[in-house]
């Protein structure tokens, strides 16, 4: 059993669907705010950060909706990364939910580094 706690976060990008969902899922998209370079295999995702390499498999993905990814150097086999866009029937507005999972003791600064990645992604858009 992990140590690591499931959190979910949530972020108003008011963009459409198809052009936030491909920042999401694709290797050019990703590249562009979340990693310094991605490569795609099938289902296989590679992911380079500062000289490091971390592989994740795409374990579910419905376009427009949800896209989550199993690391597959993580002990934690019950450790996922998930992002899913929901709109607001009421505003209309586009939510990007954010399901990761952290140490409780790490739980601050992981979301601290999602807001920073987020708002990368939302100067990559204009917004």
């Amino acid at each position: 059993m992990s140590d690591k706690a499931q959190y979910t976060i949530e972020f108003v990008i008011n963009t459409s669907p198809r052009v936030l969902f491909s920042r999401l899922s694709t290797a050019d998209g990703l590249s562009e705010w979340f990693a310094d370079d991605v490569n795609v295999k099938a289902d296989e995702y590679t992911f380079f950060w500062e000289g490091t390499e971390t592989k994740a498999k795409r374990i579910s993905y419905k376009d427009q909706k949800h896209i989550r990814f199993q690391w597959l150097d993580d002990a934690d086999t019950d450790c996922f990364l998930e992002f899913k866009l929901e709109s607001q029937d009421l505003t209309g507005d586009l939510s990007l939910l954010i399901t990761d999972f952290a140490t409780p003791e790490d739980l601050q600064d992981a979301t601290e580094l999602w807001t920073s990645q987020i708002s990368n992604l939302k100067r990559l858009l204009g917004i």
